[in-house]
């Protein structure tokens, strides 16, 4: 556990020394608010996920924007270690390439957790991958209110509904932001359930012109890839057909429900890990089942899911 913690306290020493840095945004009084959850859910990746996999180096560059929800990683593996950061979407654009997998964590959400576990499936395919950070803004602090955080599975959808606070936070337009702004309350209610900036990222990547041959998701990440799939489905059929032919599935730690079409989908779950089979769909069996193992993946500690040595066979074979 000390690489962990070591990782853990460069991060946070970064991440105070920069965060007057990071207040230049339309609601700084929000950004004031939010960062005693940021801080908490670090520091629940570093038990969560193999934050010691980190260099300090890594360590410190992610950690300004470790609450950056929409941030794309490409995260190599640890005989190539790697980490490049795009703030978005946008800033990705439409690149090309092929990755081994497209990796999405979803515990404490942040930078860090996201690394240290694309690392892991990164070890374990053999190759560079790309990951998604789930970030952390007022609607996840909205939806943990109300249970979300510890039953994620039941609750996500109430996640969609806060999900204007963010955009009036971040002053990004949508159509109940946008409503609020000019006075009046959006004519369609229905808005309020929306695709989050992380759900959004996913689509954006898998509609475009790179290529997994894997996506890998561990926890609440398994749902973000649901529902990025079932949207692409939905609304760009050809595009979903191409990611259909041409990746497979891996969920860790929570087994949820993806669209049809899929050759090969494997869910994978810690012999002793009841969070996630409370936040799993019973009717889904478990296709690898991980002796003594708990819903954490950092191998410092006692009953961890180890990646690496769990995908392995799976991703490299």
């Amino acid at each position: 556990m000390l690489d962990s913690l070591s990782r853990l306290g460069t991060a946070q020493t970064i991440r105070q020394a920069t965060f007057a840095g990071q207040l230049d945004s339309p609601a700084p009084h929000m950004e004031w608010l939010l960062e005693a959850p940021r801080e908490r859910n670090a520091a629940l990746d570093a038990l969560f996920y193999n934050i010691g996999n980190l260099s300090n180096d890594e360590a410190h560059g992610l950690a300004p924007r470790y609450a950056a929800e929409g941030a794309i990683l490409e995260v190599g593996p640890s005989d190539a270690p790697a980490i490049n950061i795009w703030r978005g979407r946008e800033a990705y654009g439409d690149r090309a390439g092929e990755y081994a997998a497209l990796v999405v964590a979803g515990v404490g959400s942040s930078a860090l957790g996201t690394a240290a576990f694309a690392r892991d499936v990164a070890d374990a395919a053999g190759g560079p991958v790309l990951a998604v950070v789930s970030g952390y803004g007022l609607a996840d602090l909205a939806t943990e209110a109300i249970g979300g955080y510890f039953l994620f599975g039941a609750l996500n959808s109430a996640r969609h509904m806060f999900e204007w606070l963010d955009d009036l936070r971040l002053d990004r337009s949508s159509d109940v932001a946008d409503s609020i702004k000019s006075g009046t309350f959006p004519a369609n209610p229905a808005a309020l359930v929306r695709l989050s900036e992380d759900v959004c990222t996913v689509i954006h990547l898998l509609s475009g012109r790179t290529r997994f041959r894997w996506l890998v998701g561990h926890s609440k990440g398994n749902l973000v890839l649901s529902e990025a799939l079932f949207a692409l489905r939905d609304e760009s059929p050809e595009a979903f057909g191409t990611v259909c032919q041409g990746s497979d599935i891996v969920t860790v730690s929570a087994k949820i429900a993806m669209p049809r079409g899929f050759a090969r989908i494997i869910d994978v779950m810690g012999e002793l890990d009841g969070f996630g089979a409370l936040n799993s769909r019973q009717a889904i069996p478990t296709d690898v089942s991980v002796p003594m193992a708990w819903h954490h993946t950092n191998t410092e500690l006692l009953f961890s899911l180890p990646v690496t040595e769990t995908l392995q066979p799976i991703l490299g074979g």
